[in-house]
């Protein structure tokens, strides 16, 4: 058995990208593992994933596993466009803001941004950016893009996003949906997933999984067929082809087909309104944003924030006002939580 080169007791607020793989996962990976299958996704386990797919985003769903989250914005935004066409945003979003510009690079797609305070577009800030139809000198704007739950922690109601797609729709444009927390935006909405992209409108969808307890494994799902072209060929294009699809197709299955994002996503959420109730009345703490997801933005002194690092590392968010963002994830447990509170306490003593 190999010895770990880290502490595996500790357990930390940075990210649900600094945790483990569920074991469940690795039960997956490991009954995967067994004999040879033809590659590229010519395997049992692909074909199951498009059946687990399908009962939670309809009959006309169609899932292309890739590796990672980048790939999945990629992949879909460039299923969606031309090079001269331009995607709405957040100032936030993480396919503006964290992805190295790979949507321009990559796909040829400007991000059109606004300014939002609480992670969310409405129809009015779409309006915004959606001018210069037809007109050669603009990037023609064709997609909306949405995070949900959003970089800012908060959370799109039903009703936001069909108003959303409705409007996208009515501009000509289509709605993509960044759902590399969406399980955790569903269990905050208490909603099966597909409430909150078939049933709005949504065209197409990066459904997360590494975010919420996988290995390294995403999807590209296309929901409206006649939006998208040339599917495979744009994940090889984009490097997005996994050769032992297998291992991908059955993490997405463990995750999919029961309830565990349910319960993955379901515990995060849990420990964050834990810590948020914890932090609410300190001194010298103010929470910034609505507490709907698996995250907790706060500002604090900046001396307190530099000695609760000494225990538990987190990331600024914004340097400038002292804001601090705190993630939980699907193995954060109470004691993580009591702990980290106990801390906090102490470092503004």
């Amino acid at each position: 058995m190999p010895v770990p080169l880290h502490d595996p007791t500790r357990h930390g607020f940075a990210s649900d990208n600094t945790s483990g793989a569920h074991p469940e996962v690795i039960e997956a990976i490991v009954a995967a593992n067994l004999g040879h299958l033809t590659s590229y996704g010519d395997d049992p386990y692909t074909a199951r994933l498009q059946e687990v797919i399908r009962t939670h985003f309809g009959p006309q769903a169609t899932a292309y596993p890739v590796f990672n989250g980048t790939g999945a914005n990629v992949m879909s935004l460039g299923l969606l466009t031309e090079r001269w066409d331009a995607v709405i945003c957040t100032e936030t979003a993480h396919i503006h803001v964290d992805e190295c510009g790979a949507p321009e690079k990559l796909v040829g797609v400007k991000t059109l941004t606004v300014d939002s305070p609480d992670g969310k577009l409405t129809p009015a800030l779409i309006d915004r950016r959606a001018h210069g139809f037809g007109f050669e000198h603009h990037a023609q704007p064709k997609v909306v893009s949405v995070t949900q739950s959003t970089e800012l922690g908060t959370v799109y109601s039903p009703e936001e996003l069909r108003a959303l797609a409705d409007h996208a729709h009515r501009l000509g444009m289509l709605l993509h949906v960044d759902g590399s927390r969406l399980a955790n935006a569903a269990v905050s909405l208490d909603c099966g997933l597909g409430d909150i992209t078939t049933a709005i409108g949504a065209d197409i969808l990066s459904l997360g999984g590494t975010k919420n307890g996988l290995l390294g494994a995403e999807a590209v799902v296309v929901l409206n067929p006649d939006a998208v072209r040339g599917p495979l060929y744009v994940r090889k294009l984009l490097t997005q082809l996994p050769s032992k699809m297998r291992f991908i197709s059955a993490q997405l299955i463990a995750l999919y087909e029961g309830d565990l994002w349910q319960r993955s996503a379901g515990r995060a959420n849990a420990m964050a309104a834990r810590l948020a109730a914890g932090v609410r009345d300190l001194p010298g703490v103010r929470i910034t944003q609505a507490v709907e997801s698996d995250a907790v933005f706060a500002i604090l002194p900046k001396e307190a924030a530099a000695r609760l690092r000494e225990q538990f590392f987190f990331y600024d968010w914004d340097e400038a006002t002292g804001e601090v963002r705190w993630m939980c994830s699907f193995d954060t447990t109470e004691a993580d939580v009591d702990a980290f509170l106990a801390a906090l306490r102490e470092s503004l003593d």
